[in-house]
C-alpha cells in the first residue's frame, strides 16, 4: 500500500470518531435544544449547527493532538480527546445560550461530554493497533557528534518506539564518507541527527534528501535564532534578516491590553478560591500567605513575584537557591494541593497587571539560578529578549524537570515565532497540560538546579 493510501485510510480512521461524536452531539440538539430556539430552525439550520459542532471539535482536536495517532499513545489521544471534548461543550453551550436567548440546560451538555469521552476511550486503542499496522517502525540510524547528543537521541527514539527502529548508530568523527557508506550498508531509511555542527550536518541532510532518506534533527540554538530572521530581497538576491526580538506596535499593544483584561478577570472570577487559599495557608502555620522571591524578565531587569506559598517558612535557611524536588519535605500538605492545581501562580496577575509579565512568555528564573545556567550556557540569556510569563512554549510541551538546555530552545521557539495567535494556542493547550503531574513533579534530589551538565 502506498503512502497516499496508507494517509487516506488514516483520515477514515479518524473521521469514524468524529461522525460517532456528531451522531451524539446531533441528538443532544434534537432532543434537548432545538425546540427551545427563538425562532426554530429547519433542516439547513439544523446541519449547520451540527456542522459548527464538526469543526469546533476538530478545531480543539488538533490543538490538543487528539488525532495525533502517528506519535500520540492511546491513554494520551483519549487524555488529549476528553479536553478537546471539554473545551468543545463549553463552546457549543455559549453558542446555545446566544441562539435560545436564554441560559440552556447544563445537564444534557455533561451527558454529551460524557459520551464524547467514551467514544474515544473506545475508539483509541483500536485507532493506534491500526495505525501502527500502516506505519511499521522506521529503520533508523542515529547520527551523533558526541554522548551526551547521542544519549538524547536514544531517548527520542525509545520514547517513540513504535515510529523508530534503530538499526545502527555512527559517530559523525568518522567522516561524512563512512557515514554515507554506513547508510547504504544498512539500507537506511531515515536518520537521527543529534548534535552535530551546522556545517557537516547540512552536507549529510543534502545526502539524505538525495537518496530519499527521512532526516530527524535535533536543532541548535544558532537554528532557532535563524528561524526567527526576516526574507529580505537584495539586489535580486535573497538575504535573511536576524535581530533581537521586534515585535510589531500592534501585537505589542494587543499583548498589553489582553495581559491587564485576562489579569483582571481572572482575579474576579477566581476571587472566592484565592481567598479560600489565602485562609488555608494561614491557618495551616500561621506564616505568611504570599511568597515574593526575586526573578528576572525583559532585558534582565529584576522584578519581585508573587506566589501563595506552599513551602515551610524555613525552606531555604541556608541560603541556597534550590528547586523543589520530587516528594520534597519542604512543601506542606496545602502546598502540595496548590501546586499541583497551579492555584499557588494565580497571585502573578498582580506582577501581570504591574507589568513585570505577560500572560505567555519564558518563565522568569531567579538571578542566582540563571548566572548557573549561563556559566556553561551564555545563549541561556537570549529568553530575556521578551517579557517573562505565566506560561509558556516550554511549559505546554516540556516538563518542570526538563534540562534548561531543552527549556531555552522551546522557548527560543517561541520568541521566533510569537504572536497574537500562538499566545492564544499556548493559553488553550496550557489546560491541556495543567493537571498532568509530571509538569510539576519536581527535580531529582541530587540536582540544586534542573540543569543537568552531562546531558546537555
Amino acid at each position: 500500500m502506498n503512502n497516499q493510501k496508507k494517509d487516506l485510510l488514516l483520515t477514515a480512521i479518524k473521521l469514524v470518531l468524529i461522525a460517532m461524536d456528531a451522531v451524539c452531539f446531533a441528538y443532544i440538539w434534537y432532543e434537548y435544544y432545538s425546540n427551545n430556539l427563538f425562532i426554530p430552525y429547519y433542516l439547513r439550520g439544523n446541519l449547520a449547527i451540527i456542522a459548527v459542532f464538526c469543526i469546533v471539535y476538530i478545531a480543539f482536536g488538533h490543538l490538543y493532538q487528539a488525532f495525533d495517532v502517528k506519535t500520540n499513545r492511546a491513554a494520551s489521544l483519549v487524555y488529549s480527546h476528553v479536553i478537546a471534548s471539554f473545551m468543545t461543550g463549553i463552546t457549543m453551550f455559549f453558542l446555545l445560550w446566544l441562539l435560545i436567548r436564554h441560559m440552556p440546560r447544563i445537564l444534557p451538555m455533561v451527558h454529551g461530554f460524557c459520551l464524547w469521552s467514551f467514544m474515544s476511550l473506545i475508539w483509541a486503542k483500536p485507532a493506534s493497533l491500526v495505525t501502527r499496522k500502516l506505519y511499521p517502525p522506521t529503520p533508523t540510524v542515529l547520527i551523533y557528534d558526541n554522548i551526551a547528543a547521542y544519549y538524547k537521541g536514544v531517548k527520542i527514539t525509545k520514547r517513540v518506539d513504535w515510529r523508530f527502529k534503530v538499526i545502527g548508530e555512527i559517530s559523525v568523527d568518522e567522516g561524512d564518507e563512512d557515514v554515507y557508506s554506513y547508510l547504504k550498508k544498512k539500507k537506511a531509511e531515515a536518520v537521527m541527527l543529534c548534535g552535530i555542527h551546522s556545517s557537516q550536518r547540512n552536507d549529510i541532510l543534502k545526502y539524505c534528501i538525495r537518496k530519499n532518506i527521512v532526516v530527524y534533527i535535533r536543532p541548535n540554538i544558532g537554528d532557532y535564532l535563524v528561524n526567527s530572521s526576516k526574507s529580505l530581497q537584495m539586489e535580486h538576491l535573497p538575504v535573511l534578516l536576524a535581530q533581537r526580538s521586534a515585535p510589531s506596535m500592534f501585537y505589542a499593544i494587543s499583548k498589553r491590553l489582553f495581559d491587564i483584561v485576562f489579569s483582571l478577570l481572572v482575579m474576579i472570577v477566581l476571587s472566592p478560591v484565592l481567598l479560600v487559599t489565602a485562609f488555608l495557608i494561614k491557618v495551616h502555620d500561621g506564616g505568611p500567605v504570599l511568597y515574593s522571591q526575586e526573578r528576572l524578565t525583559r532585558n534582565g531587569r529584576p522584578f519581585m513575584i508573587y506566589k501563595f506559598r506552599s513551602m515551610r517558612t524555613d525552606a531555604e535557611k541556608d541560603g541556597v537557591a534550590r528547586l523543589a524536588q520530587v516528594d520534597d519535605d519542604r512543601i506542606t500538605p496545602i502546598g502540595k494541593f496548590i501546586r499541583a492545581t497551579r492555584i499557588d501562580e494565580m497571585p502573578q496577575m498582580i506582577n501581570i497587571l504591574k507589568g513585570d509579565m505577560s500572560v505567555v512568555g519564558p518563565r522568569p528564573e531567579r538571578p542566582e539560578i540563571s548566572a548557573q545556567y549561563e556559566e556553561e550556557m551564555p545563549e541561556f540569556e537570549l529568553r530575556l529578549q521578551v517579557k517573562a510569563g505565566l506560561t509558556g512554549y516550554a511549559q505546554v510541551h516540556g516538563q518542570y524537570n526538563t534540562s534548561p538546555y531543552d527549556k531555552l530552545q522551546m522557548d527560543l521557539m517561541y520568541i521566533a515565532k510569537q504572536s497574537i495567535f500562538m499566545d492564544l494556542r499556548i493559553i488553550l493547550e496550557t489546560i491541556k497540560v495543567v493537571f498532568l503531574p509530571e509538569s510539576s513533579e519536581g527535580i531529582g534530589e541530587d540536582e540544586i538546579t534542573a540543569f543537568d551538565r552531562e546531558k546537555l
